[in-house]
């Protein structure tokens, strides 16, 4: 760390304790001696007598490095030293800003932090401090986390700079600001008048910040005094909503009722809490108002905002392209090699296996990759992008929800990624929502913009699609869709799903995972729900249990 100096000032300093370990800075012959967390000895800054020459330290961290930097950075945090923090850091301009304004800006006070247990390289500690703004106090608590890296310069131990360490919550551009709310809070209602909170339903933490951002202003509440993380243009094109980390005095909040039910809702909470980072949202075709949105992992809302590969689901929209364009039929024998290469790229069928003299119904139930693959080469690059927009509405980027979504991506490609794009690989880019809205247009037969909250609450006009299938297409993606959830790779986890039902399965393969993430789509009566469990495996082993037993709940 070039910027640490180790000569003594000429003052007394008291010992500061973090965590119950004191860290002293002690006059003795002009070098500051720091007592390390956990550890006995001082790590080395690498300074050199003069005539030397420099040498930068390399290899694996020690302990006492780990400690001795998370100790060196966390005391003069404490202490409200912020340039010396800073400078304990590999990013000292960033690392300065944020600290400083963590108390101008964020105004907290009397902060106590309190290390955990080294893990590695990384060390959690937890935060205690005081939120003060004109005469009111409240406590602040809260636990984050740090990691120790070699300074390029010399291979000294410092502390990675990343916002996320003054608070779990942070992203880069955003800031902590305690003051009186720009933006009421409000009580969003389900559709039957009762309150929703996150405490209730733990998935919607995210959909209420949404929704405040949006109607705060409009819902006739007033704004009380908050901190809030307030977030940067990265986060903001991310579509990541401001948050409320404590509450100082209550405002007066408004009401926004929503689409959500109660009764789906909390079926979706529990089905996703079943497994590690799954993701669903359940649908009324009929008028495309959303009646649940659940996501196991909190920190971001995959199922309205997640952009990821939707695997062989994909394979609803590209039919019924390849079918209005004449180059699939239902009942017509359609081609499914083990093989089929196009752009350059061999593609194959999971296993390797292929269907000899089979239906285009059998490819379509039983995901054949080649089944679409073959059809590339009679194809324009732009077809699938018009397909996904003109019908299903979808890669407009001009859905009005009421809370931020991400509304697909299916862009013009050539070559092997637009053969790839056919079977949801490639540049395509969905979500739970998007999905559902698949299927939820296959059985309604015309596409319905989702929303969560009545347009007619703020005048909004919600989106629509140029066209409809035509009839012969609309009546044989039913037909394929009811087939798969019978007969298809569906069958199982559809098992006692009864009545008008279709579904389809999808696994997408993502760099650097050992297992796909696993899809599923399908409808029910008046009901269409999607749901994906990433690095999990195959969509009917996975989100199929998940979206079917939600569509069973549903009655």
């Amino acid at each position: 760390m070039g910027k640490r100096r180790r000569v003594a000032e000429r003052r007394n300093t008291r010992p500061v304790v973090v965590g119950g370990v004191i860290a002293a800075v002690v006059g003795v012959a002009g070098i500051g001696a720091y007592a390390l967390l956990g550890g006995g000895a001082a790590a080395e800054d690498g300074s050199t007598s003069a005539g030397e020459k420099k040498s930068v330290r390399t290899g694996p961290l020690s302990a006492a490095e780990v400690t001795g930097a998370a100790q060196r950075f966390l005391t003069a945090w404490q202490q409200g030293r912020v340039a010396r923090a800073a400078d304990a850091t590999d990013h000292a301009a960033a690392a300065k800003s944020l600290l400083t304004g963590y108390t101008k800006q964020a105004r907290i006070k009397d902060v106590t932090l309190t290390p955990g247990t080294r893990q590695g390289d990384r060390l959690p500690f937890t935060v205690k401090g005081t939120v003060s703004y004109k005469g009111v106090d409240k406590p602040l608590s809260y636990g984050s986390s740090l990691k120790v890296v070699r300074q390029d310069s010399d291979g000294a131990p410092v502390v990675a700079w990343e916002p996320s360490v003054v608070h779990p919550d942070l992203h880069e551009g955003d800031r902590l600001v305690t003051g009186e709310s720009g933006t009421p809070p409000i009580t969003a209602l389900d559709r039957d008048g009762g309150e929703l909170t996150a405490k209730e339903y733990p998935s919607l933490g995210l959909v209420l910040d949404g929704l405040r951002e949006k109607y705060g202003k409009t819902a006739g509440g007033k704004a009380g005094v908050e901190l809030q993380v307030v977030r940067g243009k990265a986060s903001q094109a991310e579509k990541l909503s401001d948050k409320t980390i404590l509450e100082l005095s209550e405002g007066t909040p408004g009401e926004v009722k929503t689409t959500l039910s109660p009764t789906m809702q909390s079926a979706a909470e529990t089905q996703v809490a079943s497994r590690a980072r799954a993701s669903v949202v359940v649908l009324r075709p009929s008028t495309g108002e959303i009646l649940a949105v659940a996501n196991s992992s909190r920190g971001f809302n995959t199922a309205l905002q997640g952009s990821l590969a939707p695997g062989s689901t994909m394979k609803v929209i590209t039919s019924s392209l390849l079918i209005e364009k004449g180059l699939a039929s239902a009942e017509e024998q359609h081609p499914c090699p083990k093989y089929f290469s196009y752009g350059g790229w061999k593609f194959q069928n999971d296993d390797k296996f292929e269907i000899k003299g089979g239906t285009f119904k059998a490819s379509f139930a039983r995901s054949c990759n080649t089944a679409f693959i073959s059809q590339a080469p009679e194809l324009a690059d732009d077809d699938l992008t018009k397909q996904a927009q003109q019908v299903f509405g979808l890669s407009r980027n001009n859905w009005a929800v009421g809370v931020p979504t991400f509304d697909g991506s299916v862009p013009v490609q050539s070559d092997a990624s637009m053969a790839a794009s056919l079977i949801g690989q490639g540049g395509v880019r969905m979500n739970p929502l998007n999905m559902a809205s698949v299927s939820a247009t296959i059985k309604a037969g015309v596409f319905r913009q989702p929303y969560l909250v009545d347009p007619s609450v703020d005048d909004r006009t919600l989106a629509t699609a140029s066209r409809k299938l035509s009839a012969s297409a609309l009546s044989q993606l039913r037909d394929l869709m009811s087939y798969t959830a019978a007969y298809g790779t569906a069958a199982e986890a559809m098992a006692g799903v009864t009545g008008d039902v279709g579904a389809k399965t999808g696994s997408a393969e993502v760099d650097g995972q050992k297992k796909p993430n696993g899809w599923f789509t399908a409808y029910r009566g008046d009901l269409a729900a999607a749901g994906v469990v990433q690095a999990a495996g195959h969509g009917g082993e996975t989100a199929g249990p998940i979206v079917a037993g939600l569509l069973k709940q549903g009655g």
